[in-house]
């Protein structure tokens, strides 16, 4: 516990990050779409006008009007939760909490401005202390992300789809744009998982978290080792087949499976990266300015090449045998290529030509005289 809050929280002690960057937990497919949108000229200004269009002040005061918030005097541990999170993170304003009456365990951040936190009834009954610190985390490192304006976008979208479901060829450009979005929204929920971790640091509360989001409050039966074992059958079970219906099974969510976040997350906490950040080395949001774009693709382009090349799916590993199998007649080809102009260049230094008769002569000519001349070195 940080030592600025009292009350329910735990008293020991946890890291905190001052200054810290999302950049140093976005997932590379999440980080080089952000840094892309925020290099973009005039990317504020065109979501500050579209922010009139979307309900923003109307979820603000639907919240209000039909919800708890948050504060010292209504769930107060949630509150002390969301402080400490925020301290943690060094975000510089704490955002709005409700809890809404939904027995479905679900939270979210949304806003365009300010960011507002919600979570459902459902997953406050569902979790413990420090599971419930590892989602309010992932909250706030969607806050910090920005990652608030784009949920709310692709909330306004899905719904403007369907209440156009019936205009001819109407939603297609739309569902293009919300497809997009939740598969770049899929990502960010990778990234906010690792948020959280860095707020509560007990990567075993985060494995319970996931895994009663996905079974629910029947932790005596159920065990964090079975669950990941899940994940690697999942991406390894099946063939091609299965892999198209893991795909299509995919396209209509907003968020990983559940299994798949859990296996994400336990591989980020044990990885060089995360232990940088806890020995304190991260990136700025001083230095968010200076950020290269290409070099964030670069970053993203490589996870996605290593993700193909170490992964167990049938499809995954199909396409880096077809890279692979292309990369290998790519330098075969190349080699080849090399191999005839530097021979041509050869031949004409000697003064031989192109014509490769002259060269085969030239070359027997050099042998016999190379070959005299070592009987005479053996002889003297």
């Amino acid at each position: 516990m940080t030592e600025n809050h009292q009350g329910n929280v735990p008293s020991r002690q946890r890291k905190r990050f001052p200054g810290i960057s999302s950049r140093a937990y976005e997932h590379p497919a999440d980080r080089s779409a952000l840094v892309a949108l925020r290099k973009l000229s005039g990317f504020d200004t065109a979501f500050k006008a579209l922010s009139g269009l979307l309900p923003e002040r109307s979820l603000r005061l639907l919240f209000l009007s039909d919800s708890v918030r948050v504060s010292d005097a209504q769930f107060s541990q949630l509150n002390d939760i969301l402080r400490d999170a925020c301290y943690i993170l060094d975000l510089e304003k704490v955002p709005s909490m409700y809890v809404t009456q939904d027995p479905k365990p679900n939270a979210m951040c949304i806003g365009m401005d300010e960011p507002i936190i919600v979570v459902t009834t459902g997953l406050v009954e569902l979790l413990d202390e420090e599971e419930m610190r590892a989602v309010i985390g992932h909250e706030v490192g969607h806050a910090l992300s920005g990652h608030s304006v784009y949920r709310t976008i692709l909330l306004f979208l899905t719904n403007l789809a369907l209440k156009i479901a019936w205009v001819p060829l109407g939603t297609v450009a739309i569902t293009a744009i919300v497809t997009a979005l939740r598969e770049w929204f899929r990502k960010s929920e990778l990234s906010a998982d690792r948020a959280g971790l860095l707020v509560g640091q007990d990567v075993q509360a985060s494995m319970r978290g996931l895994m009663k989001i996905a079974g629910g409050n029947h932790l005596h039966e159920m065990n964090v080792d079975a669950f990941l074992a899940q994940a690697d059958e999942y991406e390894k079970a099946g063939d091609l087949r299965d892999s198209v219906l893991k795909i299509l099974n995919v396209l209509p969510r907003s968020h990983p499976f559940t299994t798949v976040r859990a296996a994400e997350l336990k591989k980020w906490s044990e990885s060089r990266d995360f232990q940088r950040i806890m020995d304190g080395h991260y990136p700025k949001r001083s230095e968010d300015k200076d950020t290269s774009v290409t070099d964030s693709f670069r970053e993203s382009a490589a996870h996605y090449s290593e993700t193909v090349r170490t992964s167990k799916d049938p499809l995954m590993k199909l396409v880096g045998d077809i890279a692979g199998g292309a990369g290998d007649l790519a330098g075969d080809l190349g080699g080849r290529l090399r191999n005839r102009f530097a021979g041509q260049a050869n031949g004409q230094s000697n003064g031989q030509g192109s014509d490769p008769s002259a060269g085969q002569g030239g070359g027997q000519s050099t042998k016999e005289a190379d070959g005299k001349a070592a009987d005479g070195q053996s002889e003297g």
